[in-house]
């Protein structure tokens, strides 16, 4: 029986979007994040309650998050909610000089010469990731994300929603890759800040673990597997325990039992909240199918080899929606009938198949999705943008990114 207050599957929705904060003119990362809390709250404090939203830090100072002020009951408000509060703090960082960055890595940031950590409250938490891993690097000060946090009542939904999200997560960069330029140049992936996140723990490897989380039948099961040899692995570098809770879990969807919810956390943010909620709400919908076994049972599910899905992520990673999938095993247990397709076919096929289909004709979701399907994900989108115009790279990836600017501050889906 569940916890009274305890919301059970999809019976709430919890939303994160990390933003930049950069100069106005340069667009070089600026580092006032707290200057923003402490306008309206009138404090340096960690988090501030703003109606629907709250504004938080995260880590560094040039990023600021927004998240949902607990659990939405569904999606379709909150695309407003993000764009009113992007607008709020466009228009206080007005005054600061700055304006806020979409996209999951600044493309020319230097980390080791640039990060500034958090300095006022929670700071204990920043310094000891400092210390064990040294937060001066892509993977830890250049990634900003959008967080999926959904619920589950008791073990056993707890059970068919991870086995869920573990089958989907290596296929959600191929719709939520938005970073394929860092150091001022092209990488060579559609993600780079996956590339960069699974090995930012890289000296406590049982962290990150293969980011695709080992199954679990339950939350006994999943402290033994994934939490216990976390925990024990990093007491050597943390002897007063301050990182030893759920969140030091860095696999891209994490159980945080202190809420009752997974937190999915594979999402690069998008060029604006309709954008990042639209891929949400695609999200749900095929796990919605999933955990109600449309295509293949819960043991089907829970059976496949946590090595085989690391190995598509890394291809999703580098090749985004025309990353190539050659497992039948895989795609019959999305309800895919052929040998091999691309990550874009398999989503046209899960959201031409779900009921209700967010592409429906009307479908607050549908412009967004459509684009991404037609198009490709909005790293896609970026490296064709920069393969246009004047020859000269940094003056082109300047004009690109103000653009992405221009499309968060107008909710506008960036076409390339």
């Amino acid at each position: 029986m569940s916890k009274p207050g305890v919301l059970s599957l999809f019976g709430g929705y919890g939303i994160e979007m990390e933003y930049m904060v950069v100069d106005r003119e340069t667009l070089c990362v600026l580092p006032v994040a707290d200057e923003i809390l402490r306008a309206v709250a009138g404090d340096y404090v960690a988090e501030t309650e703003q109606g629907a939203l709250a504004w938080s830090n995260e880590l560094v100072l040039h990023v600021i998050e927004l998240k949902t002020n607990g659990p939405a009951s569904t999606l379709e408000a909150l695309p407003q909610a993000f764009a009113a509060d992007v607008t709020r703090i466009d228009s206080l960082l007005g005054a600061m000089g700055g304006r806020l960055m979409p996209s999951a890595m600044h493309p020319w940031m230097n980390p080791h010469r640039e990060t500034r950590l958090w300095p006022h409250e929670d700071n204990a938490i920043y310094r000891a990731y400092d210390r064990i891993f040294g937060c001066q690097g892509h993977g830890w000060s250049n990634l900003q994300s959008t967080h999926i946090n959904l619920p589950f009542a008791d073990d056993q939904e707890f059970a068919r929603l991870h086995a869920a999200i573990r089958l989907l997560l290596p296929i959600v960069p191929a719709l939520a890759a938005s970073s394929p330029v860092a150091d001022a140049r092209r990488t060579g992936f559609m993600d780079t800040r996956l590339e960069a996140y699974r090995g930012n723990a890289g000296r406590i490897p049982s962290i990150t673990g293969r980011v695709i989380p080992e199954n679990a039948a339950g939350r006994e099961d999943y402290e033994r597997r994934i939490l216990a040899p976390m925990y024990a692995d990093i007491a050597p570098y943390d002897p007063a325990g301050v990182l030893q809770h759920e969140w030091l879990n860095s696999r891209g969807a994490i159980a945080r039992f202190d809420r009752h919810a997974i937190e999915i956390r594979l999402l690069d943010i998008q060029e604006c909240p309709l954008a990042d909620l639209a891929i949400a709400a695609a999200i749900v919908a095929v796990l919605q199918a999933l955990v109600a076994e449309r295509w293949c049972g819960l043991a089907e599910q829970q059976a496949h080899d946590t090595e085989a899905l690391e190995t598509l992520l890394l291809e999703i990673i580098r090749r985004g929606d025309l990353g190539s999938i050659h497992d039948p095993d895989y795609l019959g247990k999305l309800g895919f009938s052929g040998a091999c397709a691309t990550a874009g076919e398999l989503w046209q096929h899960l959201l031409e198949s779900v009921r209700p289909s967010p592409l429906a004709p009307g479908a607050l979701w549908r412009a967004p999705l459509v684009l991404i399907l037609e198009q490709g994900c909005l790293a896609r989108r970026i490296v064709k943008a920069l393969n246009q115009g004047q020859p000269a790279f940094r003056a082109r990836l300047a004009d690109v990114y103000r653009a992405l600017c221009d499309c968060l501050a107008a909710s506008r889906l960036f076409r390339g």
